[in-house]
């Protein structure tokens, strides 16, 4: 059985250094500019971890459907076959 994801020390560090500053920030325009810059790192953190993904399994990149990984192969490297909550980012 895996361990479940868990953030390192320094994720940690760097996730209450972001909460602060957003909760320190009362400015509606430097929110919306936190809020994209995390958007961005959330979207390039997927597709990294889906090239690793694909990397492992030796799958050719797919034109057209940038990074995508297929739902069936996700559900069969879950743990306990897909029925487990943990997902991939």
């Amino acid at each position: 059985m895996s361990e479940p994801l868990a953030l390192s020390l320094g994720q940690k560090f760097e996730l209450e250094r972001m909460t602060r500053a957003i909760d320190a920030t009362g400015d509606p325009q430097v929110l919306r500019g936190l809020a994209k810059q995390l958007l961005q790192a959330w979207q390039s953190q997927k597709a990294a971890t889906q090239w690793v993904m694909r990397q492992q399994l030796g799958a050719p990149a797919r034109f057209g459907a940038e990074l995508a990984v297929d739902a069936g192969l996700l559900d069969a490297l879950r743990p306990e076959g897909g029925k487990g909550g943990m997902d991939i980012l």
